[in-house]
């Protein structure tokens, strides 16, 4: 049987677009709640969240996406060749960074791909600043990339994805 988030109870839980996360309105702090909540995140084929834990599942509001990138952190070096970067999430996961996958959606937001199933996660405007400082401009192609290892990965536009 295929589940459909849109015909599961409301949970009246919400994530909104800093990652946050609410019930009824109200923000849920404890951590572990939460964090309990990502271990049974799930989406279908539409990709609508929903949480199912045991035998429950419950529909899940999300606003923009489900992962905002909190932190970025680079290692390594250019000239010895193993550069990389990571990106810390909402989820307190850090993550090897796709740089092909960085693009810019509406509003000049950042997002990237993350999680083994492929999870779009927003860059909160801290997260977006402090991975900035590593792209550069093409002025021939009027373009932004990110130079890593002797590669370039382009910051596509939506259109691009």
């Amino acid at each position: 049987m295929k589940i459909r988030a849109e015909d599961l109870p409301p949970s009246f839980i919400r994530i909104d677009r800093d990652g946050t996360w609410h019930y009824k309105g109200n923000e849920m702090f404890r951590k572990d709640i939460v964090k309990l909540f990502y271990q049974n995140l799930k989406r279908d084929e539409s990709g609508k969240y929903y949480i199912e834990l045991e035998n429950d599942l419950a529909s899940l509001e999300v606003e923009d996406t489900a992962y905002v990138v909190t932190a970025v952190y680079k290692f390594g070096t250019r000239g010895e060749g193993n550069e990389r970067i990571s990106v810390l999430l909402n989820d307190e996961t850090l993550e090897e960074l796709d740089c092909a996958s960085l693009r810019i959606g509406d509003q000049n937001i950042l997002y990237c791909t993350v999680k083994a199933d492929g999870h779009d996660a927003r860059f909160l405007r801290s997260s977006y600043y402090q991975i900035a400082e590593f792209f550069d401009y093409d002025e021939a192609g009027d373009s932004y990339f990110l130079p890593l290892n002797g590669a370039r990965y382009p910051i596509k536009d939506r259109g691009g994805q």
